[in-house]
């Protein structure tokens, strides 16, 4: 019996690094996400093949079910990062791989590994369907991190996001902007590890309470637009914002400081997709300083 699971990419809007320490967070799921399939075999291992956007492996492994139950010192390469995600599983779900049969596994990315768009919490989200596990205790034990991702992986409405302790506070939006036609996304060619960049934000983490005040208040302001201009004057004081609070310049200053439109980060600074707004004549000013991959909201939003 071939079982299939799916889980939605996902952009972050609002709330990056501050969504750690509990404020609300604006998160679209993307048209791009991951699709995983299990297949039952009769030998006690597990196949494991992942395959990119353009139908490539680019892991192939295989380990007895043993092998997870034995201690693991250090995570060298994929397939040990693997059975430590199938190890957590089994810590949660001790019934999980009790049988004496193994399973067939392959996954597809529907988007590049480089666009950030979520191969890590596509992937606990889809294993977490799977196993009957708790995905936010999964991501947890695993990589880490707010959850938003996972919150929007199994959503097809942008969500309103906030984790307060251990509990999760998840809204699905309707948000009917006029001026879609005029966000657009651009990747800037690299993509950003968020652990580094959660590293760097506690080691600095101050008492951020009246940022995130302010940061919620822009959230919702954002969800209620009715404007471009008004849209553009919210996203341009939540990047001052988080520019203050983790002390680095905005990628606007850093790479397109004479752009005639706003630019907004999202999620993790340095790398993966940037929001802009402008035409799609506007393109062109990004496609000439190098940076080709450039989607629609209507290519990229669920």
């Amino acid at each position: 019996m071939n079982q299939k699971y799916y889980s939605n990419g996902k952009l972050l809007f609002t709330g990056e690094y501050l969504v750690l320490d509990g404020a609300n967070a604006l998160a679209f799921p993307t048209k791009f996400g991951q699709s995983m399939s299990v297949t039952k075999i009769n030998e006690p291992k597990i196949i494991w093949k992942s395959f990119n956007c353009n139908d490539e492996i680019w892991l192939h492994c295989e380990f007895l079910i043993n092998e997870i139950e034995l201690p693991q010192n250090k995570i060298g390469d994929e397939k040990d990062r693997l059975i430590s995600i199938l190890r957590e599983v089994k810590k949660l779900n001790p019934k999980f791989l009790n049988e004496t049969n193994g399973y067939c596994i392959i996954t597809k990315l529907d988007f590049a590994r480089n666009w950030g768009l979520g191969s890590s919490s596509t992937l606990i989200s889809n294993i977490s369907k799977w196993t009957n596990v708790d995905p936010f205790q999964l991501l947890d034990a695993t990589f880490g991190g707010s959850g938003y991702d996972i919150a929007a992986a199994q959503r097809n409405a942008p969500i309103l996001y906030a984790k307060a302790l251990n509990e999760y506070h998840i809204t699905e939006l309707s948000i009917n902007w006029g001026f879609t036609n005029q966000i657009f996304f651009v990747h800037l060619n690299k993509k950003q590890n968020s652990r580094n960049g959660i590293f760097k934000y506690q080691k600095l983490k101050n008492n951020n309470q009246e940022v995130i005040g302010r940061i919620n208040e822009l959230t919702k302001t954002i969800c209620h637009c009715q404007s471009l201009l008004e849209f553009e004057l919210v996203i341009d004081e939540h990047e001052q914002l988080i520019s203050t609070i983790i002390q680095q310049k905005t990628v606007k200053e850093l790479l397109f400081n004479d752009y005639n439109g706003s630019i907004k980060s999202l999620g993790a600074w340095g790398g993966d997709f940037i929001l802009a707004t402008g035409s799609q004549k506007n393109w062109n000013y990004f496609r000439e300083k190098g940076f080709k991959t450039i989607l629609s909201f209507k290519e990229m939003i669920l």
